[in-house]
């Protein structure tokens, strides 16, 4: 990668990761990021765009800056929202907050673009315009499409968007990219069964769902297909809760609630197994004579690159110096990033978080600081590639 004079120096560096951990230790959950939203945009303003929005699709924040020339318009996405999950964690930046914290690396994401933001103000594209986006709810699969319904992002109108997400247990600075499927799509079932309760000495006398929820908890998990999600015709589906009347002895329940998350490579196959594991649900409350309701949540659709904008992250993870593969493509896991295909071509890349840090989501993860140079070296060498740099460099 060639050195600009715009390019970020160490006293940057240590600018952000304090700026990470300030966000770190002050973590809001999906739809109630205002602090952070507020904390983004004095960061923002600070570097000079030619516009600030706020209050996308509930509390995201973007800001561009233009080139002197017509050209593209490159969007660069980051996540806003932290987990309900506790931290565990000796860090001076701990989470402040009981039974919330940083531990997807969202913060990570954002100081990444913080540091382009930087850049952009030192130094404008050429033509066309940078456009920075901090998304909220991510993790809840609601945000992205928030934003694309807020009638200001067509004042936004990208033609091309991309991110990242950090992936721990890949070496540090490793890349995954590639045109195609990247992450599964997935939404989360609901299923609630109601009978009747009855004293436990003659539960003849109710309706108890507890045949039908035992019958639910070997059938859903059977719909499972496929290796993995190289293959197309990829489903699992994983039983995350379950509950059945009250906690007592002396009484038959008449209630049940089972929650069950699907996953699928495409979203046709996503249409499909919705269809089936309903038809399931149903099939059992008939069955046994219960109500049943289905409620859906935490809805993702897939995350599939678009040829030029995968191209185009490769060839600038290549240019920072990074090493680039398709290995392990697509992934499990779902991504909120997907629904910007519905707004212009994208495409998302995994950046290697190291090969011995926690999982995502896991109590004890912490977002690696050393990774923020070398997310906005990518970042930078594609809106270089993408836009030029009015400086000429």
């Amino acid at each position: 990668m060639t050195v600009h004079p715009s390019d970020l120096g160490p006293e940057d560096l240590g600018a952000l990761a304090d700026w990470r951990r300030a966000l770190h230790r002050r973590p809001e959950l999906s739809g109630a990021e205002a602090e952070t939203a507020a904390a983004v945009a004095r960061m923002l303003a600070a570097q000079g765009p030619d516009r600030i929005w706020t209050g996308l699709g509930g509390h995201g924040v973007a800001a561009t800056w233009a080139g002197a020339a017509p050209g593209p318009a490159i969007l660069v996405r980051a996540e806003l929202d932290a987990l309900p999950i506790a931290e565990e964690s000796s860090a001076p930046h701990v989470s402040e907050f009981s039974g919330r914290a940083h531990l997807c690396g969202h913060d990570g994401h954002m100081a990444i673009l913080a540091g382009l933001a930087r850049r952009l103000g030192r130094v404008r594209p050429a033509r066309g315009r940078a456009i920075l986006l901090f998304q909220p709810a991510e993790e809840t699969g609601a945000g992205a499409a928030a934003v694309l319904a807020d009638p200001r992002f067509a004042e936004i109108a990208p033609d091309m968007a991309v991110a990242l997400h950090n992936l721990p247990g890949l070496p540090r600075g490793a890349v995954r990219v590639a045109p195609g499927p990247a992450c599964c799509a997935s939404r989360g079932m609901r299923i609630r069964l109601r009978g009747r309760e009855a004293h436990a000495s003659s539960p003849e006398t109710g309706l108890s769902p507890a045949p039908a929820l035992s019958r639910l908890l070997q059938e859903l998990p059977a719909l499972c297909a496929g290796a993995g999600p190289a293959d197309p015709g990829f489903r699992m589906v994983t039983l995350t809760h379950a509950r059945m009347g009250a906690p007592a002895f002396g009484i038959s329940p008449g209630r049940a609630e089972l929650f069950a998350t699907l996953r699928t490579r495409d979203d046709e196959e996503m249409d499909a197994l919705v269809e089936e594991a309903r038809a399931l649900a149903e099939a059992a409350a008939a069955g046994h004579g219960l109500i049943l309701d289905v409620g859906w949540e935490d809805v993702f659709a897939a995350c599939v690159n678009a040829r030029e904008p995968a191209r185009a992250l490769a060839r600038g993870a290549a240019a920072a110096g990074l090493s680039v593969s398709d290995d392990g493509l697509p992934m499990r896991f779902s991504e909120d990033f997907g629904r910007f295909g519905a707004a212009a071509p994208g495409a998302l890349l995994l950046l290697g978080a190291g090969a011995d840090q926690p999982p995502l989501h896991d109590a004890g993860y912490d977002f690696p600081d050393a990774l923020i140079a070398e997310g906005v070296a990518l970042f930078s060498e594609v809106l270089d590639d993408l836009l030029g740099r009015a400086d000429g460099g």
